[in-house]
């Protein structure tokens, strides 16, 4: 096993060191993981990284190797570090759907424990599900704008090695059609794609032998990338090369839209119609909208996607909503920081549908909303009593893409705009509370 105990932030631990002091750590509480907004310009957002969330709590366990770190730096007194050797969750956990779409104030993921088991989960959550959503956040705006037109996740040389998986298997979530990063093929069966870079050109005398060796490696439907040198020349070499059933061409550079208006009429005057034009060089959604009126057939999006597009992370916060007092009743709690207000209770939420089409987000405290018979709930358990009950591997990848498909497909028109503007449909507490963008907090700082 690799323990994954110490993906976590030392306050946690010593949060818990004079919680058992206090006698407060066996407390029943109820933790809740949600964004107080949107990033700027946002409609909407979309969960992701629960499923490596619930993988990743299979491994939630101090072993010899850890405790004796923690234990040499000293980070926290013995009798925790006999606590921890103990330490296994036992809760429960519900949460949104991986896939789904969150609005602000949405319950993303409600955490029921003591208090010593469920604030140790906080920054495992965070780093995933923050990281994770806003990547397919990102994407999915990208998916949306390119219509029909399939995305190319390959932005793994932009990210550390581990993010970058991470946000492979995001974008594939959110819709993108596959990625070049071969660890997210093995590891959550995300396809995999990719031909060739100018290296490989430069490697040859000439771009017509490098041409020639890819098609006698990969065969005439591979896909050539012709700017290394001149456009048009390499578009008749590749042609001439591999013949008119070329797969593609792939350009990388320059004026893409005018670039791709005359390589397609290039390809159809040498008799390649079928030969599709993928572009690829720091792409993001707009340069994706830009590009709606010309011939392409496929979008590379590196960069902009595995940094969140200008938000690299989804900015949720985990925080304790209800907890046991000393007469063992459940009583609300929230933080009234200023801009960090959060609001108290244990949270249901439903998506109210007209005609099949989202118009509210609807959270109820302690109890679920009334239903008007259209709504759809969107809380599901995904830990009971401290077993996972949902699939974590390809299969839950899968599964949860196509959540995702059917999620996007209820929301209205506005939601694809790419203008500034407020999500595409409003929150509501069902309590008589303030409506989310009263209660919420609109300052963009880091929370704890």
């Amino acid at each position: 096993m690799n323990s994954t105990a110490l993906l976590t932030d030392h306050y946690e631990l010593t949060m818990v060191q004079a919680a058992l002091r206090s006698g407060a750590a066996h407390r029943r509480s109820v933790f809740e993981l949600f964004a107080r907004r949107l990033p700027g310009g946002r409609r909407y957002g979309v969960v992701a990284g629960t499923g490596r969330f619930l993988e990743a709590l299979a491994d939630f366990r101090f072993g010899e190797a850890e405790l004796a770190d923690l234990a040499a730096r000293e980070v926290v007194d013995e009798p925790t570090l006999e606590w921890l050797a103990d330490y296994r969750f036992s809760g429960d956990v519900h949460g949104y759907a991986e896939g789904e779409i969150y609005l602000p104030g949405s319950p993303i993921m409600v955490v029921e424990s003591t208090f010593a088991e469920g604030v140790l989960l906080e920054t495992l959550a965070l780093s995933m599900l923050n990281h994770d959503s806003a990547v397919a956040s990102a994407a999915a705006r990208m998916v949306q704008v390119a219509g029909d037109r399939p995305c190319i996740e390959m932005g793994s040389r932009r990210t550390a090695e581990g993010s970058a998986v991470a946000a492979a298997r995001a974008a594939y979530v959110a819709g993108f059609a596959s990625t070049s990063n071969l660890e997210a093929g093995r590891r959550w069966g995300v396809p995999t794609a990719g031909t060739a870079a100018h290296s490989f050109t430069l490697l040859h005398d000439d771009e017509r032998a490098a041409f020639r060796a890819q098609v006698d490696s990969l065969g005439a439907g591979t896909a050539l990338l012709v700017d290394t040198y001149d456009v048009e020349q390499g578009v008749r070499n590749a042609v001439e090369v591999a013949g008119t059933g070329l797969g593609a061409v792939r350009i990388d550079s320059g004026d893409l839209l005018g670039q791709a208006h005359a390589v397609r009429a290039q390809l159809d005057e040498l008799g390649a119609t079928g030969t599709r034009i993928v572009v690829t060089s720091d792409l993001d959604e707009y340069a994706i909208a830009s590009l709606a009126a010309g011939p392409v057939d496929s979008y590379g999006v590196g960069t902009r996607v595995v940094t969140g597009s200008g938000h690299p992370t989804a900015g949720m916060v985990y925080k304790l909503v209800s907890r046991e007092d000393d007469e063992g009743v459940m009583v609300d709690v929230a933080k009234a920081s200023r801009n960090k207000v959060s609001v108290g209770g244990r949270k249901e939420a439903v998506r109210r549908l007209d005609n099949g089409v989202a118009s509210a987000e609807l959270v109820g405290i302690g109890e679920a909303p009334e239903s008007d018979g259209d709504d759809r709930p969107l809380l599901v358990p995904l830990v009971r009593g401290g077993e996972v009950v949902v699939p974590t591997g390809p299969e839950a990848v899968e599964a949860a893409r196509e959540h995702h498909r059917r999620a996007r497909a209820e929301l209205p028109r506005s939601a694809g705009r790419l203008s500034e503007g407020e999500p595409c449909i409003p929150t509501r507490f069902i309590d008589e509370l303030p409506a989310p963008r009263q209660a919420l907090g609109t300052e963009d700082t880091d929370d704890r």
